[in-house]
């Protein structure tokens, strides 16, 4: 695979997996609405101060301060490396398509 090719798989799985889906209903990390906004316990400090921006498809956690892309949740949630990480997340790029 050549090195563009890699890059635009790779952007590809930050861009078009919708993050807010993959924490609700792939890696079933809790969460829930509050005050009109998409809430979901952080992974590392194991709180709900926690948001999503679809535009960006990250998601945030204020208390830590920390920004996760799909890939970044998964590693630290899963406990994955890159690699494993990129592999996980290679078939729902094809059924999980994030909207604006």
């Amino acid at each position: 695979m050549g090195k563009e090719l890699a890059n635009n798989f790779l952007r590809k799985l930050r861009n078009d997996i919708a993050i807010d889906h993959l924490i609700e209903n792939i890696l079933e990390i809790p969460c829930k609405y509050s005050e009109g906004y998409f809430r979901f316990l952080c992974p590392i400090c194991l709180e709900f101060n926690t948001s999503v921006k679809k535009q960006t498809n990250l998601a945030r956690c204020f208390r830590c301060k920390r920004n996760f892309n799909p890939i970044d949740m998964v590693m630290v949630v899963n406990n994955l490396s890159f690699i494993d990480t990129v592999k996980f997340l290679k078939p729902l790029l094809y059924h999980t398509k994030r909207i604006n």
